[in-house]
């Protein structure tokens, strides 16, 4: 029995040897292959193995790959601001020929100019002395019809009225001696008639402006000189000149009178308006002037807008004096340059609206 057990016990004591010896390598095998690698990275991470330098190395192929993409993204931007940039350059815009005349743009070559220097008058619209009538009775009598009313026009020879003398108890009319608006009607029927002025017709196609002149500047204003008459509201403006400059002085207000006559043909300048008067009393010569009209306000600078061909461009430039209607320009524009004299707040306001929707 005994060696029955003594047999059995070798026979799996030999069994197992090998297997032992096997896990007993490997342990040892992977502690020194760990030794190994230990070893290396305390000399400066030496080296990893194949399979782990080529893993860092598909990582290093990704992070290319990443920046080629993002790098041809910029590109992509750059060229979409390269294209905007050639539809819309700052400060400039492109309109058709027939879309600028639609738009009631117009061109002008810049040149030497004057400028006046000014006086500027107060003042007012009156009638027109001239073409006013006072309309009274030729006889004293009774007034036995009137057929005509306040504001209605007539003509020259219209009746009036129709009166009974007083002493010759016969009717007899009064006509219009000009053609032109009934502004005053004092009389109506069964009144007894005077030397009072029973009508006043004024012929309303021309009319006066009156102006008030201070002692200072009367030695300066003469019959003759040019005016530019507008509103206070500056709504209506004409030009003229001084058509008298009466001789006597206001006793109210201490002051000269200078008449000047406007064409009223269109009915705008009404008798009783305040109007305000520039008196050119002399004039500067300048190299270069332009229209008020012409200037703009752009980014904080005072531009006009130069032109070639259907292209135009934002030009700053530096103003001197002006009288109203004309500047002289000192810097930024040249004789003989083309440049936009009227519409210019147009070409500001596509420049304006090109270079918002290009930031969009």
């Amino acid at each position: 029995m005994k060696h029955a057990f003594l047999i059995t016990t070798l026979t799996l004591a030999l069994m197992t040897w090998p297997l032992y010896s096997a896990s007993v390598w490997a342990a040892e095998d992977g502690h020194d292959h760990q030794s190994e690698q230990n070893h290396d990275q305390e000399e400066g991470h030496g080296h990893d193995d194949g399979h782990a330098h080529d893993d860092h190395g598909e990582e290093s192929d990704d992070h290319d790959d990443h920046g080629h993409e993002a790098h041809q993204e910029e590109d992509e931007h750059d060229d979409h601001g390269h294209g905007g940039h050639d539809e819309h350059e700052e400060g400039k815009t492109e309109i058709t020929p027939d879309a600028a005349k639609k738009a009631g743009i117009k061109v002008a070559t810049a040149q030497a100019g004057a400028i006046a220097k000014e006086v500027v008058l107060n003042g007012q619209i009156t009638l027109n002395r001239d073409t006013t009538a006072n309309v009274r009775a030729r006889f004293p009598g009774i007034v036995r019809s009137v057929p005509i009313n306040l504001g209605q026009s007539v003509k020259k020879g219209d009746v009036l009225a129709r009166l009974e003398s007083n002493e010759s108890l016969r009717d007899y009319t009064i006509t219009a001696p000009v053609s032109g608006v009934v502004l005053e009607r004092n009389t109506n029927v069964g009144d007894v008639t005077g030397d009072e002025t029973l009508f006043v017709i004024a012929d309303l196609s021309s009319v006066w402006a009156k102006f008030h002149i201070f002692p200072k500047d009367a030695d300066v204003i003469r019959e003759g000189q040019s005016v530019r008459v507008h509103t206070v509201e500056h709504d209506k403006e004409t030009d003229s000149s001084i058509k008298l400059f009466l001789p006597t002085a206001d006793a109210l207000s201490q002051t000269h009178v200078a008449i000047v006559a406007l064409d009223n043909t269109e009915g705008h300048w009404r008798p009783g308006l305040t109007v305000d008067g520039h008196v050119a009393v002399s004039q500067k010569k300048s190299a270069v002037v332009v229209p008020e009209l012409a200037l703009q306000s752009m980014e904080g600078q005072t531009v006009v807008f130069v032109t070639q061909g259907h292209e135009y461009e934002m030009r700053p430039v530096t103003t001197g004096k002006g009288d109203g209607k004309t500047v002289e320009i000192l810097n930024g524009l040249k004789a003989g340059e083309k440049y936009v004299s009227e519409g210019s707040f147009i070409i500001k306001a596509d420049i304006l609206k090109s270079g918002a929707a290009h930031e969009h």
